[in-house]
Formats: structure tokens, sequence, C-alpha cells
């Protein structure tokens, strides 16, 4: 598929979010060449049901490859920690909440600021993509990879808020494979309460990632919503209910 231009996100859905509540806060995290349309469903749902919620666009996202291709981990990680600070200011609790590479993030803010609650979904502590692993040398001959085709990919998925990326500069996955790695060996340093999300039908990341976090960080709250028939992006499936009732019932049991 050929590249998006900046005029691809000229729309509301992709437009940073912050949808004022009570003083229970989170932040919702994009994933890897997604924006915050992603996000902005759930963001919906549990403005909905209370919350303060604030969606961003990570450095180099909802722009266009070149700027993503000029973005790197640190970036993307410091703006999420930004933002976290940012709602600190005016909200009680903060949890935060991620996608995918968006619940990498998730963890190791979890890791280094202690939030009130970290919630993971569709993390990978690995990826079911063999390139992933070999991208770093495939670089210089393959400057730019193209996801699968609209239909294959997006299967499931509500168009409405599908705003991303439709490849990625080839050597962005090495900032992807870093944060996964971090994210994995840091795991122990995770103490606030956990909830992963995953779906076994997920075609992109590794089916045993939620338990291996679960299983590594020393939270003593940690739940697992396990998911069925939903894709990787499932914040813009079917299952948005249910990932939004579960994180509001997890988040008050902590209260």
């Amino acid at each position: 598929m050929k590249p998006h231009d900046r005029s691809h996100f000229n729309h509301p859905h992709c437009e940073p979010f912050h949808f004022e509540g009570s003083e229970h806060g989170i932040l919702l995290i994009h994933g890897f060449t997604g924006s915050v349309s992603h996000m902005r469903p759930l963001g919906e749902a549990l403005r909905d049901k209370g919350y303060t919620a604030r969606g961003i666009n990570l450095p180099g996202h909802a722009l266009d490859e070149q700027a993503m291709k000029a973005s790197n981990w640190q970036q993307w990680l410091q703006a999420a920690k930004e933002a976290v600070l940012d709602m600190k200011e005016t909200c009680q609790t903060v949890a935060v909440c991620g996608l995918s590479m968006g619940g990498l993030l998730a963890l190791l803010i979890a890791e280094q600021m202690k939030p009130d609650a970290c919630i993971a979904i569709s993390a990978p502590m690995a990826t079911k993509n063999r390139f992933i692993s070999f991208a770093g040398l495939a670089a210089p001959f393959y400057p730019r990879m193209a996801w699968r085709s609209q239909g294959e990919r997006h299967t499931g998925l509500d168009s409405a808020y599908d705003y991303g990326y439709s490849g990625f500069p080839t050597k962005s996955v090495a900032d992807l494979r870093r944060l996964i790695r971090l994210a994995r060996q840091n795991l122990f340093a995770v103490n606030c309460p956990v909830l992963c999300v995953q779906s076994e039908a997920d075609e992109t990341v590794w089916a045993g990632s939620a338990e291996y976090i679960i299983n590594n960080v020393a939270s003593e709250r940690c739940r697992k919503l396990w998911l069925k028939g939903v894709p990787h992006v499932c914040t813009i499936s079917g299952a948005l209910p249910v990932i939004a009732e579960t994180i509001d019932g997890f988040l008050r049991e902590g209260r």
C-alpha cells in the first residue's frame, strides 16, 4: 500500500482529546504507526463512566511516515510521561492505558513513575512477525514496509476510527524492539495494579504476552481479560463495551 499523506489525518477523530470528568484520570496511548483515533472510542466510554480521559498522538504519528522516521522510542516514552505529569496536576489518581506499543509505554511508565494502575492492551512481549527480528539488517535494502491490504488487516474494526499509517519506516522497528526488551526486563519494578487485555485472535502479538506480564510483575493485584474473535486493535472492535466495563470495574475495585 502507498503511504498516506498528512491530509489522511485531517479528521476530528485524529485530534488529541481531553474529556473532563472526575478526579480519577486515565491516559490512553495508541500503538506503533497508529493514532489517537484508535483510543478515542475507549476514551468516550470511560468519560461516560465518569473518568477524566486523555488521549495523545505520539511524536511522529498522525502526520506522515517521514515524520515517524525522524522520531524514536525515547521521544514516544517522554511524550507519554509528560502527559502523565500533566494529568497528575489536576487528577487525584492517574492510570495509564496503552494499546500494543502503547501498552509497552504504559508498562515502562508503571516501572518508572508509579501510576495508580496500568492497563496493557494487546501489549507484545514478543511478536508473531519474524521480520521484526531482522528488520535492522533489512533496512538498507527495504527502507519501507507496507502493512497487509486494507481489507485483510482491518476486518472487524470500526473504519470510522481506524486511522494509521499504511506502512512504516523499517528502521523504526528497532525502536519497537527496544521497547519490548525494556518492558520485559524491568517488569519486576511494576508494583501498581495491572490489567492485561488480549485476544486469542490477535494476529500480531505472541499469545503468551498477557500471561508473561502478569507472571513477572511485582503487583499484588493483577487481572487478565481474555477476548475471543477480535483483532489486535481491539479498542475499535465489537469488544469495546466489555473492555471499558472491565477497566471501570478494575479501577473501582482498587479505590
